[in-house]
């Protein structure tokens, strides 16, 4: 598996991915996810893959090699609408190639991309294409996108991330989601790959690959956990409505609510009754008076 990140800034563009792929926990590998197509001064495009490797190498593949004057390519698109079409098409050869043999062995056709960049003369866009081809695409309202295993590191994006968001706080906010996607998931691993797009560049600008040694990245791992922590310890414990509290302290529970309670069985019932009534007679009670309900 694998986790990439995308986000569309006023600023510019913000990619993440990592490099981690397995077919298993003794089958684990290094395979980059990120790919860049630049004609500096005239565009900069960033393609990003997660699922099943062979067949986004084979997609990969397929884009690299549409060069000629004939063909249609992403080095030729006139915007990036006609860009991440050439991707799309791709896509769906594979699966005409290769789903039916795939299908027949049991294995799914999975794979998805994260596709953006700018081409001279338009804005700077940001696509997600899926296993069909098809794709969608960023906007103000959905600024980023996120590919593999997503669901660890999306909470700080959207608690975080607006399209006004700076550049360098983008790529501290993508590094935070992918530091929570390693911490909670060993399918994603170290290197990654960070490329930081300013608008109108139409060449790559800031570029890193992140190890284990990378002093900004134990510096995340680090500050972040303890902060997690200051932060937590920091929120009081819940209150209930039977303990003593001060007027302004927030209560977990204010009004009297109760679970849903499965039907007593008749047997529970009966044992109950004869409990009840035992320790009548223990407190000094008649042995026939009627147990309350």
């Amino acid at each position: 598996m694998t986790y990439c990140v995308a986000m569309r800034l006023n600023a510019g563009l913000v990619f993440l991915s990592d490099s981690r792929t397995n077919a298993g926990v003794d089958q684990i590998s290094t395979f980059r996810k990120m790919t860049v197509f630049e004609n500096p001064g005239d565009r900069l495009l960033v393609l990003m893959s997660a699922g099943n490797l062979a067949i986004t190498q084979a997609v990969r593949q397929i884009v690299c090699e549409r060069t000629g004057p004939n063909d249609r390519s992403v080095w030729s698109a006139k915007t990036m609408f006609e860009a991440v079409r050439v991707l799309g098409e791709a896509v769906r050869e594979v699966h005409d190639r290769d789903a039916a043999a795939l299908q027949h062995s049991g294995i799914e056709f999975n794979c998805s991309f994260l596709f953006g960049g700018q081409i001279r003369g338009e804005t700077t866009r940001l696509f997600q294409v899926y296993a069909a081809g098809n794709f969608i695409e960023a906007t103000p309202e959905n600024p980023y996108f996120q590919i593999g295993e997503a669901k660890y590191g999306k909470p700080i994006i959207d608690r975080v991330l607006t399209p006004h968001t700076p550049l360098d706080e983008a790529s501290k906010c993508a590094l935070i989601s992918m530091d929570s996607t390693l911490r909670s998931n060993i399918s994603c691993g170290l290197p990654l790959d960070l490329l930081v797009y300013e608008d109108s560049a139409l060449c790559v600008t800031k570029f890193v690959q992140i190890d284990h040694e990378n002093q900004y990245m134990r510096m995340i791992r680090n500050t972040w956990g303890t902060r997690l922590k200051q932060v937590f310890q920091e929120i009081p414990d819940p209150t209930w409505r039977s303990a003593p509290a001060a007027p302004d302290t927030p209560l977990l529970e204010t009004d009297p609510t109760f679970p849903v309670r499965a039907p007593l069985p008749a047997s529970l019932q009966t044992s109950m009754r004869g409990a009840a009534q035992v320790q009548l007679v223990a407190d000094g009670g008649s042995a026939g008076t009627s147990a309350p309900r």
